[in-house]
């Protein structure tokens, strides 16, 4: 057997979001408790295809029109057709070579993360918190509080040197993490900063759990440099702490970039974890002070595990305590979300703002060091209020997205409320956004409560209306829209974002959109 060595803490890119994780999980209920064959994967694959969420770059070329209309369905011959000209050249330790190896590759998160475990001629396990995620996901309205709690469930527990990693690394990342920032914390010479962007590079090549020595290490580092490293230095520390030259095994690129970014993504979908100084530093979300305490004290010290299903068993349990304790919350939450939102209206211009509005509803990657660790969903929320905010003197923007102590956003706004409500002159407006695009989507999970939710403005305003907002309107959102109009005299304007973004860009009150709807 091959010595084990000390590696970069890499997590897989398949899966960012909380969303897709479900999905995926969702595809495995069928088949939980039945023994996992080559058989099964295949039914496996089958199903992540027929429901759209993993798309083979054959699929992709040759039914491209699937993807872009939601009534759409692949039959059983197509999917079968997909995988036959997909092959998959990849192959995972005991798992056969092509599809058995790429369903491995496509579920090693989640199983690392304690949702499932499996193991090929064993039964197919969904654990306690993998059911928690998936039921958190499927509530109407999504329960953005619990997702959070169940992925800091998990990087509270999270070994880098887990069984199923098995490299030479030994900590906890998130414990780590926390406990440096606290000792930076309580240093009177630090200035309450936290940790510096490139510093991250560090914890993602710590070897050990050592915290004091890596709180040492980077308060030398500033006081030799004083936070002008540049990613060459940083990158000869991390060689030496991973014990290594061979800078193509350990390339620069991922160490102080792409691993950095990702890191980032897993700290944060915890809800721990906030970014000041414009994206340059990591750290706590005093909002969740309480959490962190706790965290600290219970979980420093930490059973190790060398069996996989142990290892499991530990990470697929939730600990309660974490779910009941209560943010600390000693501010205006409203006031810092207008602070934070007038904030970027005033430092970005308005074509970064609609650029990144064009980017994100394109799938595309934004390259902004705060916007991109925002979830995508409550990313469109915020850009949005930040462009009504720049576009319009007179307006009253209020988004109900929950946030971090920095206002900046940490999901959706809940369901039982408009996404951005405005108020201007003595009009009222709902305005919603949704990256979705499919005709179901878009008339039941949207159109429907913003019919809603506008009877019940109207009831306080009578001169409410409502917008919706998406990458593409279906033309049966807007035949619903319509409809509503003609029966019940509900103004519900529909625009795909360019539209929007243009059309609001020729007037000077939002309202005036209104004089469009009119017979």
């Amino acid at each position: 057997m091959a010595e084990s060595k000390f590696k970069p803490l890499s997590f897989s890119t398949t899966m960012r979001n909380p969303e897709r994780i479900a999905k995926f999980l969702n595809c495995l209920l069928p088949f939980e408790n039945q023994t996992l064959t080559n058989e099964i994967i295949y039914e496996i694959i089958k199903n992540a295809i027929k429901l759209k969420i993993y798309k083979p770059n054959y699929a992709k070329r040759n039914y491209k029109e699937y993807y872009e209309e939601e009534e759409l369905v692949f039959s059983d011959e197509i999917v079968d057709k997909i995988i036959d000209n997909s092959p998959q050249k990849h192959k995972e330790k005991d798992f056969d070579s092509g599809w058995p190896s790429r369903f491995d590759t496509i579920f090693k998160l989640p199983k690392e993360f304690g949702f499932i475990y499996y193991s090929m001629n064993e039964p197919i396990i969904i654990t306690q918190i993998g059911h928690m995620l998936i039921d958190a996901l499927n509530q109407k309205p999504e329960n953005s509080e619990k997702i959070a709690n169940i992925f800091l469930n998990a990087m509270m527990k999270y070994q880098s040197n887990n069984p199923y990693r098995k490299i030479k690394n030994s900590n906890v990342p998130l414990i780590l993490l926390l406990q440096v920032i606290n000792l930076l914390k309580n240093d009177p010479e630090e200035n309450n900063a936290g940790i510096y962007r490139k510093e991250l590079s560090l914890f993602i090549c710590w070897p050990d759990s050592d915290y004091k020595k890596l709180y040492k290490t980077i308060k030398e580092i500033r006081k030799q440099r004083s936070y002008n490293y540049s990613d060459e230095y940083i990158y000869d520390i991390c060689l030496r702490l991973l014990n290594t030259d061979n800078t193509i095994y350990v390339k620069k690129s991922k160490v102080c970039g792409e691993a950095i970014d990702e890191y980032i993504r897993k700290m944060r979908i915890t809800g721990v974890i906030s970014l000041r100084g414009n994206g340059r530093f990591i750290d706590f979300n005093e909002f969740e002070k309480n959490k962190i305490d706790y965290i600290l004290k219970e979980y420093s010290e930490y059973p190790t595990f060398t069996n996989e299903k142990d290892f499991t068993n530990y990470m697929g349990k939730i600990d309660n305590n974490i779910l009941e304790i209560k943010n600390v919350i000693t501010v205006d939450i409203e006031d810092l979300k207008q602070k934070t939102i007038k904030q970027f209206a005033e430092n970005k211009s308005k074509d970064y703002i609609n650029n990144e509005l064009k980017i994100l509803c394109k799938k595309g990657t934004s390259k902004d060091p705060i916007i991109r660790f925002i979830p995508e969903p409550a990313r469109f929320e915020f850009l949005t209020s930040i462009a009504l905010v720049q576009q319009f003197d007179e307006i009253t923007v209020i988004p109900n997205y929950p946030i971090d102590d920095e206002g900046l956003p940490t999901s959706t706004a809940g369901g039982n409320m408009g996404d951005i409500i405005c108020h201007e002159d003595e009009f009222s407006s709902d305005v919603e956004v949704s990256l979705m695009c499919g005709r179901t989507e878009q008339v039941n999970n949207e159109i429907v409560p913003i019919r809603r939710h506008l009877i019940e403005m109207k009831n306080n305003n009578k001169n409410s209306y409502a917008i919706f907002i998406a990458p593409k309107i279906h033309e049966d959102t807007e035949q619903v829209a319509f409809i509503y109009k003609m029966r019940e005299n509900l103004d519900i304007l529909t625009y795909n974002i360019l539209e929007f973004l243009e059309k609001i860009s020729k007037i000077e009150k939002l309202h005036y959109l209104l004089n469009e709807n009119k017979e």
